[in-house]
């Protein structure tokens, strides 16, 4: 039977997993991609490349994160985070979350490997979604 999650395990949800599908407004649709994040209780950070979903967050701050953890289809739980992107630009808190999402996720892609040195153009760019409303349902 599929149930509401408690808060208490949305954010164990949203704590333990470090993969979810991040969702915003291209074109007026919905654009869904995957990406590495670490949760801290009231923000999702994460970082990318230049590109289509940081264009679109910085034209539409409105986003989301899906997380699941599923080990069968009887047995899981899915949790949406909503809330509103926000760049990290001060050079110290960029740096500190940056330290913080390689220290957390050491198997990163490449873009997580490029140094905050490279060009402003070049340089990933750290972002949080800060979280308005997180909900989730699961069945076991």
């Amino acid at each position: 039977m599929i149930r509401p999650l408690t808060q208490e395990d949305v954010v164990a949800l949203l704590k333990a997993g470090h993969m979810g599908r991040l969702g915003c407004i291209v074109d007026g649709g919905p654009y869904v991609v995957p990406i590495n994040y670490v949760f801290d209780g009231g923000n999702i950070y994460s970082h990318s490349l230049p590109g289509t979903k940081t264009d679109a967050m910085r034209h539409d701050p409105r986003a989301c994160l899906q997380v699941d953890e599923i080990t069968d289809g009887y047995h899981w739980w899915s949790v949406l985070a909503r809330g509103t992107y926000e760049e990290i630009t001060d050079p110290a808190e960029r740096d500190r979350f940056r330290e913080t999402l390689l220290s957390q996720l050491p198997g990163l892609t490449p873009v997580e490997s490029l140094r905050l040195s490279e060009s402003p153009a070049e340089a990933p760019i750290v972002f949080r979604i800060r979280i308005a409303v997180a909900t989730g349902v699961g069945e076991w």
